[in-house]
């Protein structure tokens, strides 16, 4: 079945947001290492780790309709001074990954592409969770 194209786009969209997340996460773990925020280090790499596999969900499906995966440039990694502003940045990362889900799910129902409305929700739902995660670890001490 021919996919739209402009579904096409979304997932190419939402495969750069999350190799942006990747990266970020994966940064900002080598940075709370470095600071000797192990807990911290160990829970930023986990997320990195589910960023990565969203970004293998988008990159199959787009395989699958004979499109090479890209990227893209990426933007810079978000760090900050602390683990509160590691977490202010996160939340806005995740904030911004539920707009674009919500965004492209919209789109994918709208042009009755089931598949790719199936994968928009289940990843707007777990981005939901990462960002509950955040939430809740704000303030917290992981040192």
């Amino acid at each position: 079945m021919a996919v739209d194209p402009r579904t096409l786009g979304w997932m190419t969209r939402a495969l750069g947001h999350e190799m942006t997340a990747v990266q970020q996460y994966l940064a900002q773990s080598v940075l709370a290492r470095l600071w000797g925020d192990h807990a911290l280090a160990a829970d930023l790499r986990r997320e990195a780790l589910e960023e990565l596999d969203h970004a293998s969900a988008l990159m199959e499906q787009l395989i699958l309709h004979g499109i090479a995966p890209s990227a893209g440039n990426l933007p810079p990694a978000r760090l900050g001074r602390s683990p509160a502003e590691l977490q202010a940045h996160d939340a806005q990362l995740e904030v911004n990954a539920m707009r674009l889900y919500a965004d492209a799910l919209r789109h994918a129902q709208r042009v009755r592409d089931s598949d790719s409305a199936a994968l928009f929700a289940r990843l707007l739902d777990e981005e939901s969770h990462h960002l509950q995660r955040v939430q809740q670890n704000e303030g917290v001490s992981h040192g």
